[in-house]
């Protein structure tokens, strides 16, 4: 497992363990499912990328891993409004949400040229 590999799944857990801590009631629990989904599916997409059939499916692969690192960052931010005991800790998962969309984003533009 490269580094970018190994900081994704790092990722994945944490969002996974700092959601233990939240509140269950409904609107979170929808949440939750969409920020675990979209958070895993950075990390697996970008191992799919460096498996990929070619240059045009591993730039496809990047780009759903970036798309997925966004839509992340929005559940994240719906959780972060709606737990402000937690923002803290949602708040820093967001950044870090951030640096991989920025490092997918320049692996992206890498690749396009």
């Amino acid at each position: 497992m490269n580094e970018l590999e190994n900081r994704c799944l790092q990722f994945a857990i944490d969002i996974r363990l700092k959601l233990k801590n939240l509140p269950r009631n409904t609107s979170n629990v929808e949440d939750f499912k969409q920020v675990v989904r979209s958070s895993g599916s950075i990390g697996s997409n970008y191992i799919e990328a460096n498996e990929s059939l070619g240059d045009k499916d591993k730039l496809f692969r990047m780009r759903i891993a970036r798309k997925e690192a966004k839509e992340t960052i929005y559940w994240l931010t719906i959780l972060e409004n709606t737990n402000r005991e937690f923002s803290k800790e949602l708040h820093d998962l967001i950044g870090e949400t951030d640096e991989l969309k920025k490092i997918i984003s320049a692996i992206i533009t890498k690749l396009s040229r």
